[in-house]
Formats: C-alpha cells, structure tokens, sequence
C-alpha cells in the first residue's frame, strides 16, 4: 500500500497538472506573452502543490524552483518542480510534467512524476520498487552501447563548443539513437518505464532530478553522477541507466 506520503504527493502532482493544462489553454486568447503566462503557470502550479502538501505535513521543509524555500521542523524536505519543460510547454510540445520528491535526512524515499497530457503517474517509494498507474515499472535490458536510445540534457542556448555539446557529440556515433527532449524528470522517469537506455546530464537543478532519480533506481536501474561517482541532488550531475553495462560504458564516454 502507498503511504500517506505518496498518497498525498500524488494528489498534489494531479492538481498541479490541472493548473497548468487550465493555463496553458489561455496562451491563444491571453494579451500577454508566453514568458509571462508560463511563469504565472509555475507559480501558480508550485502554489497549489505546496498548499495541499503543507496542509498534511505543516512541519516539513520544502525547495522549489520557483522560490519556494521552507527550512521545516523536520527531517524531511519536498523537492518541487512545479513545471519540468517549460520550453516545451511555452510550444504546446506535449513533453512535460510535475515533479515531487521527498527527503528524509537527505535520502530520497518517495516520488512522484505526473505526465498530464498522457495521464501517466509514476511513483516510486524507497525500497517498494517504481510504477506506472499502478503497474510495475523494469528497466531494459540492453547490455550494448550499440542498441541503445540515450538522451542527453544540454544548457539553455548552449555555443557549438560548450563541454555539454562535446559529450553529445562525443556519445552521438556509439550509440543506436540519441535525442535532446526537454524534461530532465520524463526522461528519467522513461529510463524507469524501458522507454529509454540512459540519460546524463551535467546542467541540472535538484529539482529537476530529484523524483526521476529515484523511480529510476527503483525500477532496477542504476543513478550515478557522470564519473560513477554517488548521486547527488545537490550536484548537477546524473547518469541514469538500465543498469547493465551500458552505465559504466557512457559513464567512460563522458568522462573521457
């Protein structure tokens, strides 16, 4: 059975959904720019989300990306993106979700990732294995660089020369495909759920990772920073993967 924790984060990640597929329908009949929509959307999303987590659990801490900062009476602090892919949310791009760990004295022990435009929840608590709906989530199993789908995040505007577009580029001729999506938190949460063999980035927040990384390893994967070493949300650093052989093969691609 769920515990209240994720009982709660769950309904808080639905109800952040709802608001940003309600503000996300006024960006054609708004005066106002998307810029402007999509922050009043996060803000409004974090809002709602912090209201019905806050109510529950008054003493616990929370971080979030849009300001939301609450030290707490506890040991345990929610990481918060109320909006995972703003860009592609400004585009109608339907690749985008609601983000929602939770800490206890630093350790991730439950998490939840709601898709809205696919309806799609992924869950995951410490040690109780990662799901879809419901249904238990695995990784693949593909042991070679040479078939696999990987996906990488890269800055904002990043030049031809940055190190982010060298390790892509370094990675793009040895594996099967490699795309660039926009939703730190859906790819990890696609590793967990077999869409994807890897993931890796160096420009992360820890709200950005916080969630995936966990349901991600609880789906029998493997979550490390780029050179191996222990994950980190703090370190904006993460390679997540199947957990095969594939892991330390991109982790030499990336620290070559």
């Amino acid at each position: 059975m769920p515990s209240e924790f994720l009982k709660v984060a769950e309904a808080a990640a639905r109800r952040g959904g709802e608001v940003l597929q309600d503000w996300a329908q006024r960006f054609t009949v708004s005066e106002k720019s998307p810029k402007n929509l999509v922050t009043e959307a996060d803000m409004a999303s974090e809002k709602a989300i912090h209201e019905i987590i806050e109510s529950s659990f008054p003493d616990h801490g929370f971080l979030g990306e849009e300001g939301l900062s609450v030290s707490g009476d506890s040991d345990y602090r929610w990481v918060i993106d109320p909006l995972d892919g703003t860009s592609n949310y400004v585009h109608h791009f339907p690749y985008y979700c609601v983000s929602i760990a939770l800490e206890k004295s630093r350790e991730l022990i439950a998490s939840v990732i709601f898709d809205p435009n696919r309806d799609e929840l992924f869950t995951a608590e410490l040690g109780q294995g990662a799901f879809l709906n419901g249904v238990s989530l695995e990784t693949t199993h593909t042991d070679d660089l040479m078939e696999a789908l990987v996906v990488a995040s890269l800055p904002v505007a990043a030049t031809p020369h940055h190190p982010a577009v060298m390790r892509f580029l370094d990675v793009m001729p040895k594996v099967q495909h490699i795309q660039r999506t926009g939703s730190a938190a859906l790819n990890l949460a696609y590793v967990a759920s077999g869409r994807l063999d890897a993931y890796w980035s160096t420009t992360l927040k820890p709200w950005d990772m916080a969630a995936g990384a966990l349901i991600a390893a609880e789906a029998g994967g493997k979550v490390s920073q780029c050179n191996g070493n222990k994950f980190d949300i703090e370190v904006p650093d993460i390679l997540a993967s199947n957990g095969t052989g594939i892991h330390e093969g991109m982790s030499e691609l990336l620290t070559n």
